[in-house]
């Protein structure tokens, strides 16, 4: 998992080289962004299981614990999107 996540990160660059050539340079990404994508699927792992917990029990859906599996969802996928530009 964790090589997938370094390879999804990985920016690549062309720079130019010797006597006009461009070379592509891949650029990994730090380990502050790789920790925070961890724990952001770890957390979004916990949300789902207490989603789901929540619906078997209580015969309902929580509105609260699925906003915040959005906003999990959607700081996974800016972090994916804004690190390749």
């Amino acid at each position: 998992m964790r090589n997938f996540v370094k390879k999804a990160l990985t920016r690549t660059i062309a720079v130019k080289g010797p006597r006009g050539r461009t070379e592509q340079v891949e650029v990994p990404p730090s380990q502050k962004l790789l920790y925070g994508i961890y724990f952001a699927m770890i957390a979004l792992l916990c949300l789902t299981a207490l989603e789901v917990t929540y619906i078997l029990v209580l015969r309902n859906l929580s509105s609260e614990i699925f906003a915040a599996i959005t906003l999990v969802i959607g700081t996974i996928l800016g972090a994916f999107f804004g690190q390749k530009t």
